[in-house]
């Protein structure tokens, strides 16, 4: 079985394009958790392998969902490291078709016990074009993004520049020279944070999650990156005392709660 997701989802909101249809699986209560995405390439060293594994379980044992986009490689152990339960998987492909095909129990683990979404026909097979529809929702979903190893040029990049673009925090694992080029060079330009004591990062970014579920209405659809003049058409009398305190900031055009 399959249903058409029956409302919108604030975050997406960030999208260029909100999808015409979602079609989904599983639980929808995980879309009101605090969420964090988790993407990186589908051959990860040993390290990468390691340490996606252990932040992804330890953000779901601190109450976030991880979001990811069930490809092979870094997508399934962040999908298998926040337990099926704790997690949500964009898929590239219609929500009956299993792809890829080696990740077929791991999706059928998440339908049952987490939450699968697709924003193609039921029956659709991947095309080029997909995958990016789907790491824009990827990322969309997520409060953050992190990318724990990617190389120059890689798909993982294109998720990064639609971070960038929706004002999203990003960070990255701390690699060797010669490894994971992309995201020491995202180090390099300032564009993203480097998770160096995983407990420490754990504890802040979860606690950012709880604080989100308090929010007001001001900052809980700042959260959903509009732009800065729907906020004002919004909220006239909240933005400026935001903007000033820093409670805010305008990153592109578009409000970051900070």
């Amino acid at each position: 079985m399959h249903t058409i997701l029956p409302f919108s989802i604030p975050e997406l909101s960030s999208m260029k394009r909100y999808p015409e249809q979602l079609y989904y699986r599983g639980d929808l209560g995980l879309l009101h958790r605090p969420k964090i995405s988790i993407v990186g390439t589908r051959r990860p060293n040993p390290y990468t392998r390691a340490i996606t594994y252990e932040l992804a379980k330890k953000l779901s044992l601190s109450g976030m969902i991880v979001v990811s986009g069930a490809a092979a490689g870094v997508d399934a152990i962040a999908h298998q490291g926040s337990g099926s339960e704790h997690t949500i998987a964009i898929l590239p492909s219609g929500i009956n078709i299993r792809y890829p095909s080696a990740n077929a129990e791991l999706t059928e683990s998440i339908e049952k016990n987490g939450l699968t979404i697709s924003p193609f026909e039921p029956d659709f097979t991947t095309r080029e074009w997909s995958f990016v529809v789907r790491n824009e929702i990827v990322v969309a979903l997520g409060d953050a993004l992190i990318v724990t190893e990617a190389d120059i040029g890689s798909g993982s990049m294109r998720s990064v520049e639609y971070a960038l673009e929706m004002g999203k925090p990003i960070y990255v694992l701390p690699h060797r020279i010669r490894e994971s080029t992309a995201t020491r060079a995202l180090l390099r330009e300032g564009k993203a944070t480097a998770i160096d004591d995983i407990d420490h990062f754990v504890t802040q970014i979860s606690q950012k999650g709880r604080n989100a579920i308090e929010d007001t209405l001001f900052i809980a659809f700042c959260r959903t990156n509009p732009t800065y003049e729907e906020v004002v058409a919004k909220f006239p009398s909240d933005i400026f005392e935001a903007e000033l305190s820093g409670v805010i900031e305008v990153r592109n055009g578009r409000v970051v709660v900070v």
